[in-house]
């Protein structure tokens, strides 16, 4: 049986579909909460976490005292789509890309995971082999988020095409569960900060000498179906830039 779909990502999708469809065009105000309310679209609460998964997914921009306004495609994302925004925008769009968004520099390569943090998470013994995936994603010229995954090896008998650094004919989350049946489900976003290492610094074309630390927000997500840990997603964002929540 298919996880129920929560009331906001109902109303999301519901939203997201009139304005790809031109009912809601750039610059449109979608309905105040108060109205949707009304309409019987859900709680308060509901509303405002569909709003801000719209916001966080670059289809909307709120601003306090002006509404929510429809964002077109000459306007920049409010915030940084990452890590659980990204994937449900690619579950209802087919598109994991935000406007004005590409990635570069996709790899996907076989490493032993040297990181204690990871492997615990993944219930291996560190230096176990895992499937490493990752990619660079850029906002017009502006490298803006380098996303890896680290993946458990019980994984790839599953999905052989982990190893094809070019994307998949479906997410692999997808594939995944067509394949074993097994669904597999997000644990919560966490977040830390550390200083940027000099491969990360070259990779956001970020030149400073090498005694000047540069601070960059990580974000964490353990994915996991019924047997346990799958998949540890790492987004690590530009320094400076912030991230909008999409909880």
């Amino acid at each position: 049986m298919s996880p129920k779909v929560p009331k906001w990502r109902e109303l999301a999708d519901e939203i997201a579909r009139k304005i790809s469809t031109g009912e809601y065009g750039p610059g449109d105000l979608l309905p105040q909460v108060r109205d949707q309310v009304r309409l019987g679209k859900g709680s308060t609460t509901t509303v405002h976490r569909a709003y801000q998964a719209l916001e966080a997914e670059g289809l909307v921009r709120s601003s306090r005292g002006h509404g929510t306004r429809v964002l077109g495609p000459e306007d920049a994302p409010p915030a940084l789509v990452t890590g659980a925004a990204r994937l449900e925008q690619l579950r209802r769009t087919g598109r994991p890309l935000a406007p004005r968004e590409t990635y570069i520099n996709s790899q996907s390569v076989l490493r032993s995971c040297s990181d204690p943090e990871i492997a615990d998470l993944l219930g291996i013994d560190l230096y176990d082999e895992v499937v490493l995936r990752s990619r660079t994603f850029v906002h017009d010229t502006k490298p803006t988020v380098l996303a890896l995954n680290v993946i458990h090896m019980r994984a790839l008998g599953v999905l052989p095409e982990l190893l094809n650094p070019g994307p998949m004919p479906k997410f692999r989350h997808e594939l995944y569960t067509e394949r074993t049946g097994k669904v597999i489900t997000a644990g919560p976003e966490k977040s830390r900060a550390r200083l940027a290492s000099t491969n990360e610094l070259t990779e956001f074309g970020i030149d400073v000498p090498p005694d000047i630390p540069v601070p960059v927000l990580v974000l964490r997500t353990l994915y996991s179906d019924e047997d346990g840990p799958l998949e540890v997603w790492e987004d690590i964002l530009r320094p400076g830039m912030w991230h909008g929540s999409s909880s």
